[in-house]
């Protein structure tokens, strides 16, 4: 039996999203619909609420046997009360047989409370899940502050795209089978893994109903040509998954795209839009890179130099943090991630 606090994704829990939202450092991959998304993806998300604050904790079956993660998260009320949510973690975590509980928390590298975490135990993690380091825009001031913050080619290329008939519209459902056309060929090309088109189907119809989520679709002569499907939860709006296609890429349908995913997260309310995952050295030096060539190879230097022109502040949060149940299966789970890593690379 689950202690009466905790609610399993499949469970109703009225609310849960709109008392997330008030807390500091709420995050989309707290919510139910994430919850339910991952749940349906090899998951199960149970959710728990108390005095300390608020956790969706995701449980994964394993050759080795079963990880607990959160993702940016546990939020807790307040800092102070981070050890009392830790401690009701480990209760369920250690009722549910976890050989180890993952958390990738929604705070700065440099909080204090990094320092309370390993006082309580953790290790930084050898494996983590999200980007560590990540490019948001301050959209608060409006539109004009944000195109001033741009630098001048990125203003130029949304205006180049308008120019040469790039046309923006807000997608639907019968769209998501081009997405993720779109999708395939992006990984192709650039070397990236995607989810199968189902995940994409999934996490539409579970957040665009609720008006979390937008999918818009830049097309050139009505043949699209590049697609973003961006969410939005607690003033922060997330720009997740984006494909293109290798043709007319000179017509700039990347930079249209995310100029109207920036004025739609104005207009739904958000503060701030997250460009979600830059190289983790730009993170741990932004001023080296900001202004200066960077690296042309593989992974995340392509898109540094993209989004970078839209006036980011890059922002490095804390990280991946590991702690321990089992050791034995800790140490069989390490030495099969780096065979996995050996072997694809």
């Amino acid at each position: 039996m689950l202690p009466m606090s905790w609610r399993s994704s499949g469970a109703a829990s009225p609310g849960w999203n709109s008392r997330l939202q008030h807390l500091p450092g709420a995050s989309l991959l707290q919510t139910t619909q994430w919850g339910q998304l991952k749940s349906e993806f090899g998951w199960q998300a149970l959710r728990h609420e108390s005095g300390a604050g608020m956790a969706q904790v995701l449980f994964r079956h394993t050759p080795i046997g079963r990880l607990a993660y959160v993702p940016l998260g546990p939020v807790c009320r307040s800092p102070s009360r981070l050890p009392v949510m830790i401690e009701e973690l480990h209760r369920l975590c250690r009722s549910r047989g976890a050989f180890a509980l993952k958390l990738e928390p929604n705070f700065r590298h440099n909080d204090p409370a990094v320092v309370l975490l390993r006082s309580l135990g953790f290790r930084p993690a050898f494996q983590s899940v999200q980007p560590r380091s990540t490019a948001v825009v301050d959209i608060s001031a409006g539109e004009e502050e944000a195109l001033a913050r741009m630098k001048p080619k990125t203003r130029y290329n949304i205006r180049l795209a308008e120019r040469r008939g790039v046309q923006v519209r807000q997608g639907t459902a019968d769209d998501l089978e081009t997405f993720a056309r779109l999708m395939e060929e992006t990984s192709r090309r650039d070397g990236f893994g995607v989810h199968p088109p189902r995940y994409y189907r999934r996490a539409y119809e579970l957040f665009a109903p609720e008006g979390m989520a937008r999918l818009f679709v830049a097309e050139y002569r009505s043949e699209p040509l590049a697609a973003v499907m961006v969410f939005a939860f607690a003033g922060v709006a997330h720009y997740l998954y984006g494909a293109s296609s290798d043709r007319h890429r000179n017509l700039m349908p990347n930079y249209a795209l995310q100029w109207h995913a920036l004025r739609w997260a104005r207009e739904c309310g958000c503060h701030h839009y997250d460009l979600w995952g830059v190289p983790d050295e730009v993170g741990q030096n932004p001023a080296a890179y900001l202004d200066v060539e960077v690296p042309t190879g593989e992974g995340l230097w392509g898109v540094w130099r993209f989004k970078r022109g839209f006036g980011v502040e890059v922002v490095r949060r804390a990280g991946a943090w590991d702690y321990v149940y089992d050791r034995l299966a800790y140490r069989a789970y390490w030495l099969a991630y780096r065979l996995r890593r050996r072997s694809s690379g």
